[in-house]
């Protein structure tokens, strides 16, 4: 009897001791070094663009490879500047936070106390600054047969408006979480309206600006920016933007260097960009996305015993992630002109399931 117990309680610890089999371990920094170089030389081409890893704001690891533009044979470096897709949200939800922490918005005031002359007021009237910033508004999205037909038109938020302002709601704001574009160009919008500036202008002044990001912006797709990588996909290498905004706007499509996403972090946690409160209320998660993922305001709240945030950015021609561990300890930004196929974001995962918190 006792011999078939140890039997019985061997078989029910099969599942985690696979488990702890196959998680990786926990290692010190030089080591996550070499077992990052390991891993990028074993991806070769199929990965292009950089990889920084920071402790404490000090970066301990950096590696670039692949071109940044192959037909002029410009390598990928650590000045390059890549679109950061929906990264870009994080920004967004700091500039309504600056807004609402100077006591100019109110998060539980509904939207149409700011766009007073949205055009479906019905809606307006109910959706709040909350629900809009946490996805659960029922905004949704931007993409679609519309958009591919004025494309080139849609140049502000208020173009998105014209476009969209009359739509009916997915469903009604606080009943689901639903991942929503719309929804942050509406936060872009207001916050337009409320400070005098275009939200361009007002992301540059009081948030590239105070966190030192000088290489990061939203020129369009039509300028020369210096240093911007040619977005590409795997199996093409011709010039892919078919489906790019324009330009950036606020729910995404900008461009930074992998330094300037540090300089973001480490203003965030600094007081620059906002307080500790305000801090705290846009990383602290509260609706969960059906997959174990929770989302703050602008940032994903990732599931497990390590505490991180941060979000990504996906679209042909760009993969990006940006993490953050252990509020604000450990940094990871990994960024790619080349997609699909997504390897930013496995390589993220695979230095954030490896960084060793102090």
């Amino acid at each position: 009897m006792q011999r078939l117990l140890v039997i019985i309680a061997l078989v029910l610890a099969l599942p985690a001791l696979a488990r702890a089999q196959t998680a990786p371990l926990r290692l010190s920094d030089t080591e996550l070094t070499q077992a990052l170089a390991g891993r990028l030389t074993e991806l070769g081409e199929d990965y292009s663009g950089v990889v920084l890893v920071a402790r404490n704001g000090r970066p301990f690891a950096a590696f670039a490879q692949g071109w940044a533009d192959r037909e002029r044979r410009i390598p990928n470096d650590a000045t390059t500047r890549f679109r950061i897709g929906s990264i870009n949200k994080m920004h967004t939800a700091v500039a309504v936070l600056q807004l609402v922490q100077a006591g100019k918005l109110d998060l539980q005031a509904p939207l149409i106390t700011y766009l007073k002359d949205y055009p479906n007021a019905d809606w307006a009237r109910t959706v709040t600054l909350h629900h809009l910033l946490s996805h659960t508004g029922g905004a949704g999205d931007i993409f679609g047969p519309d958009y591919d037909a004025r494309r080139e038109t849609l140049r502000a938020p208020q173009d998105y408006v014209d476009l969209y302002g009359a739509r009916a709601p997915d469903f009604e704001p606080g009943a689901l979480w639903d991942y929503s574009n719309y929804g942050f160009i509406l936060l872009g919008r207001v916050v337009e309206v409320v400070s005098g500036q275009s939200y361009f202008d007002y992301v540059q002044d009081h948030v590239f600006a105070l966190a030192g990001m000088t290489g990061s912006g939203f020129a369009p797709e039509t300028a020369d920016v210096p240093g911007r990588a040619v977005a590409y996909t795997h199996e093409d290498a011709a010039y892919e933007r078919p489906t790019l905004p324009w330009r950036g706007t606020p729910a995404g499509g900008g461009y930074a260097t992998a330094e300037d996403l540090l300089k973001f972090v480490i203003a965030l946690h600094d007081g620059r960009l906002l307080d500790a409160k305000h801090r705290q209320l846009m990383t602290t998660g509260r609706f969960d996305d059906g997959a174990g993922m929770r989302f703050g305001y602008g940032v994903a709240v990732y599931p497990g015993a390590l505490a991180m945030v941060g979000h990504n950015g996906i679209a042909p021609g760009m993969s990006c992630d940006l993490r953050i561990i252990a509020d604000g300890e450990g940094v990871v930004v990994t960024l790619s002109n080349v997609a699909p196929p997504l390897q930013a974001g496995r390589l993220a995962k695979f230095v954030s399931d490896r960084f060793t918190p102090s």
